[in-house]
């Protein structure tokens, strides 16, 4: 059968092609669907617990990992920080965890905070935020409360599958929606055009903006890195309805995986022009704490060949390091291998007429609940 152990982590040394062993491994059909491939303990964890096979076999009697989902009521849902190299200082997040899977996600080490584990726990132990919509509302009316736009969908994606059951992201947008309070969207679901009847109207206000975020235009590295995120051709797709709706649309070439993704970057901006994206950005790609191992793990399996390449050229933009996290070099790495993605991108836009005018969200028509025609206090 097979056995947990405690086994101490040990992290990969220099650029040599690490060994995960059977200590950390997932069988395959466990974690079928999924983008992970293993489920190693958080950093705040005393042991680190795995499974391996002990030679009994019994590995069929391990059951795939299931998608769970635990509702939590929320006491703030607004997120504040102070980042110098972000365009928002609020954002707001209906979910914890994201079924999408994304192997490369930044976000991943948050559920270490729960208890949890970055790997597949993150994309299958799912938090909830029933009462999202009712406090924010209360949060919108405080008396201290000065609007500025909020960021949706920064940690995880406000539209993974789960939104379409819970429609928790439709009800935050209703309450931003009566408030006249400014939006922004980043999600990589073509499940957002769901809400294109709420999104216009705040759009012909100057409130909405939505950006998709398009890694590659693979299907197959997008069905590897990104396995229930829409596919890439949806997520144009949604770009162009969007738009047609009037809706300022920008995507997001994010991340940029180099020796793998990193060639697209023309094709992607190209595409999403066409489809009738006006705005664009890019973020080289992130592997703060555990997401190292996660992300590591996935190259072995899916391109073992390119391994040490992606690696050593990801650290050469990273000042000889998996991740640097200065601000003003965590978004866009440093060094020739990223300047030259800087240019590239840059020419791309100005020659696609990418940028040329940003849309500027309006804070002036907001209505403080309770205070401005949306809801009457008792006192």
């Amino acid at each position: 059968m097979n056995t947990p152990s405690c086994l101490p982590v040990s992290p990969a040394a220099g650029g040599m092609i690490p060994s995960f062993g059977d200590d950390v491994a997932v069988a395959a059909e466990r974690r079928r669907g999924r983008g992970a491939g293993i489920n190693p303990s958080g950093r705040f964890e005393p042991l680190s617990r795995s499974v391996f096979d002990d030679g009994w076999g019994g590995q069929d009697e391990l059951p795939p990992f299931a998608t769970t989902v635990q509702t939590e009521q929320a006491r703030s849902v607004i997120s504040r920080n102070d980042s110098p190299d972000i365009f928002f200082d609020r954002s707001l997040n209906p979910y914890r965890g994201c079924e999408h899977g994304c192997v490369y996600c930044y976000a991943r080490p948050t559920h270490a905070y729960m208890g949890l584990s970055p790997g597949l726990d993150f994309e299958t132990h799912l938090y909830a935020k029933t009462n999202a919509a009712e406090v924010l509302e209360r949060e919108l009316g405080a008396p201290s409360y000065q609007p500025k736009v909020i960021a949706l969908g920064t940690n995880t994606d406000p539209y993974q599958p789960i939104e379409k059951e819970r429609r928790i992201t439709r009800a935050v947008l209703e309450v931003l929606a009566r408030c006249n309070h400014p939006v922004t969207i980043i999600t990589k679901s073509a499940l957002v055009t769901r809400d294109i009847d709420l999104l216009a109207p705040m759009a012909a206000k100057g409130l909405a903006k939505v950006v998709l975020s398009v890694t590659t235009l693979d299907r197959r590295i997008a069905r590897a890195m990104e396995p229930r995120a829409s596919t890439p051709n949806r997520r144009l797709e949604a770009i162009e309805k969007l738009s047609a709706a009037g809706i300022p649309v920008g995507v997001m070439v994010a991340p940029i995986v180099p020796a793998v993704t990193d060639s697209e970057i023309e094709r992607i901006l190209e595409a999403a022009a066409t489809f009738g994206a006006r705005e664009a950005g890019f973020v080289l790609l992130r592997l703060p704490l555990e997401v190292s191992e996660i992300f590591k793990d996935f190259l072995l399996r899916e391109f073992p060949d390119r391994y040490r390449h992606v690696i050593n050229v990801l650290r050469s933009m990273r000042g000889g390091k998996d991740y640097d996290a200065e601000w003003g070099k965590r978004m866009r790495g440093t060094g020739p291998y990223a300047w030259q993605i800087g240019r590239r991108f840059e020419l791309a836009c100005k020659r696609l007429g990418l940028n040329k005018a940003k849309a500027k969200l309006s804070t002036d028509l907001f209505l403080k609940p309770g205070n401005g025609g949306v809801q009457l206090s008792l006192f």
